[in-house]
């Protein structure tokens, strides 16, 4: 199958190309910064083609593109897009949004990295310092068949597991269902939490606490405390650990924060986004 990668010369579409480079998929690149041609092109040695050679006989198309480009990127290809082409995004908020042109003809596939877990079997030094994934650590993936054949899930998902390997585990989801984890899970409530347990520390820091101590007490702290949380081992939180959560919720988060997953909540936050 062709492939046309629009976007290619970004961050996330050279991370793509490392991965489909070698792969059983002919890769037709597209960017249309200089920049980022020749970032394409320094990285990973790929040259650019025009976007009516790269969609001519493709499959495929990736939407490497922000999410705030995803409308105008997708509207402005839709007439050259053949019948039976699936078109993947790499995030839920644009299409979440209802960024993407209707068509009813083509299929829109959404993908999304789970980036390598905290808990992790990984001991090749490579692969513990890729935090991110896609270089050289497992990480599980979430896809989506928004619209289109049963048929082209397995096709999609076949280059979510490529563009996004080595691959730890594949989960199937509904688009909706990927709103919900991010922005909702991901963004508003865990990358929230760690800005403010990193403005904690450094508060710690100002009242006195040496910089190194602070970093290393609350980096162990939250490996033993996140593997108790989420089952890794076998344990329980001391009683005072307890009450001082108990304490803690109280003074930090409001009553009804859980309600940043209802509907009307995560599509504000898409909008915002988007």
């Amino acid at each position: 199958m062709k492939i046309a990668l629009v976007g290619a010369g970004g961050k996330m579409g050279v991370r793509l190309s490392r991965n489909l480079k070698g792969s059983r998929y002919e890769v037709a690149h597209v960017e249309k910064s200089e920049v980022g041609r020749e970032r394409l092109k320094s990285e990973t040695g790929l040259d650019c083609v025009e976007m009516d050679d790269a969609l001519e006989g493709a499959g495929a198309i990736i939407l490497a593109v922000p999410d705030t480009a995803i409308r105008g990127v997708s509207s402005s290809i839709i007439d050259r897009v053949q019948p039976g082409t699936i078109i993947m995004a790499l995030d839920a908020a644009a299409p979440f949004a209802g960024h993407l042109p209707d068509r009813d003809d083509v299929t829109y596939f959404v993908t999304h990295p789970c980036h390598p877990p905290i808990f992790n079997e990984e001991t090749d030094e490579n692969a513990r310092r890729d935090h991110f994934g896609g270089i050289a650590a497992k990480q599980a993936i979430v896809s989506a068949l928004m619209q289109g054949p049963e048929e082209h899930y397995a096709i999609g998902e076949d280059i979510a597991r490529t563009i996004f390997a080595p691959i730890l585990r594949s989960h199937r989801v509904t688009v909706e269902q990927m709103a919900l984890l991010e922005p909702g899970l991901s963004e508003t409530v865990c990358a929230t939490l760690l800005v403010i347990m990193k403005e904690a520390m450094d508060e710690v820091v100002r009242r006195g606490v040496d910089p190194v101590a602070a970093r290393d007490f609350l980096l162990g702290h939250m490996n033993i405390l996140g593997a108790v949380t989420m089952g890794e081992v076998d344990g329980v939180f001391s009683d005072a650990c307890n009450k001082a959560i108990e304490n803690g919720k109280e003074r930090l988060m409001r009553d009804d924060w859980i309600g940043v997953f209802e509907p009307e909540e995560i599509a504000e936050s898409i909008r915002r986004i988007t």
